[in-house]
């Protein structure tokens, strides 16, 4: 019964020929209350990396926070910029390092090292890389849209639609998401965050 109270999202990423897209929609429930509709749940790490979770916001907000110090440090020390691998590498080893008392949340690592790359973390760790992926409580929805349609030459701008349709798609039948659509873009020029309403 523990798991009703679980809080509920939509969250996917797509990486395309030329960048990555995250998106989230911003409603936050806890069980079958709506804590807020105005939650942002897509991060930026670097220019050309950026997060988006599902579960505790909370959670992924001191993940976040502690993963772009690491970052910066790391930036600083050695002069170049990291890659998507590494940040998601650093995010999994938090992860995993407070498994006894999990960090609540799924998380979508995207952004562009050599190449777009796409990493999805489960509250334990656990380091996936994929094409495309789809974490919450409607993510079965969202990703039968997104296996549907996606491609491997896709653009960023068929990438954001796609995205768009995923999450508009578990709207309709997931209540514990809702509330309008933030799309983080990342191209090598860098990257930026779109609303959507709905």
């Amino acid at each position: 019964m523990m798991l009703q109270y679980f809080p509920g999202a939509t969250v996917v990423g797509i990486t395309a020929k030329d960048g990555v897209v995250l998106g989230a929609e911003r409603r936050y429930t806890y069980g079958n209350y709506v804590v807020s509709k105005n939650t942002i749940k897509v991060f930026k790490i670097t220019e050309t990396i950026g997060a988006a979770c599902a579960g505790m916001v909370g959670d992924m907000q001191i993940l976040v926070k502690t993963v772009q110090a690491i970052v910066k440090r790391k930036e600083i020390e050695t002069r170049r910029s990291v890659n998507p691998n590494n940040v998601a590498k650093v995010m999994s080893i938090l992860m995993f390092e407070n498994r006894l008392f999990p960090l609540l949340t799924q998380v979508i690592v995207g952004g562009i090292g050599e190449k777009p790359e796409l990493y999805v973390l489960d509250p334990l760790g656990s380091l996936i890389p994929d094409k495309y992926a789809a974490v919450g409580t409607g993510e079965e929805i969202a990703i039968g849209v997104i296996e549907n349609e996606y491609k491997d030459d896709i653009t960023v701008e068929e990438a954001k639609n796609l995205a768009l349709r995923g999450i508009k798609s578990a709207l309709k039948r997931d209540a514990s998401s809702g509330d309008g659509v933030d799309l983080l873009v990342i191209t090598k020029n860098g990257s930026k965050i779109e609303y959507v309403p709905i």
